[in-house]
């Protein structure tokens, strides 16, 4: 009788909080209103730029004045990690080759080419090859954020494959990126398509710990009912 209604309890805070995500889903695709759309290539909007192609193995030097920007940096959620980026001594370094706060960056070799947006302003950082660097030119047109979110997109992506060159080892050079086309609405329906990708980001997470909290749940009290507690 106690394990049937801890069973029952627990049900039903899942799906309150199961609900109360989706509401607040529901609710923004309410007010999610495209206007304005364009499609332009991605080369009219932003710069593409080779990262920075080091002559020998990266050594890391722990007292170095040059931050790097390696595949290993670039998460799952579509971010730079610039929390342990290596460090390098660089005798000189261009201002051309240096990252800004609301960069991509970009996988151009092997089967993933996704980006990853730079959300804080790095100090003295470079982006290694085969990495490449995308710059918005104008941010009060199109949002680094929505740029980023577009090129992650299923058509994106199969845009990138079908001009990925090689056979081994698959490469996305420059010039097949500045071709991407992309749709670009009013900067609000940016915002909003923007803060929709984060709450659907949200939700799939506590979707996925209420899922692992359950199953770790049902099993303590599976437990208890074999040992007869």
């Amino acid at each position: 009788m106690l394990f049937e209604l801890q069973k029952q309890c627990f049900c039903v805070l899942s799906l309150a909080l199961t609900s109360a995500i989706s509401y607040t889903l529901q609710e923004q695709r309410f007010y999610l209103f495209i206007r304005g759309v364009v499609k332009v290539q991605l080369k009219q909007i932003a710069s593409v730029q080779m990262g920075y192609s080091f002559r020998s193995r990266l050594e890391a030097v722990e007292s170095g004045d040059v931050s790097v920007i390696q595949m290993k940096d670039l998460r799952d959620d579509h971010v730079v990690d610039c929390s342990d980026l290596v460090t390098v001594d660089m005798k000189e370094v261009k201002e051309h080759h240096l990252v800004r706060k609301g960069d991509l960056i970009l996988r151009s070799r092997g089967l993933v080419t996704t980006s990853a947006i730079v959300l804080e302003e790095p100090h003295n950082t470079v982006v290694a090859s085969p990495l490449l660097r995308i710059r918005v030119e104008n941010p009060d047109r199109v949002l680094p954020e929505y740029l980023n979110w577009y090129i992650n997109q299923r058509d994106a992506q199969s845009f990138l494959h079908s001009r990925s060159i090689g056979t081994a080892q698959k490469m996305i050079g420059k010039e097949a990126l500045d071709e991407l086309e992309v749709f670009v609405p009013d900067l609000s329906s940016q915002k909003n398509i923007v803060e929709m990708s984060s709450l659907s980001a949200r939700e799939l997470f506590l979707l996925h710990v209420l899922a692992e909290k359950r199953g770790q749940y049902i099993s303590e009290l599976l437990m208890q009912c074999v040992k007869g507690e």
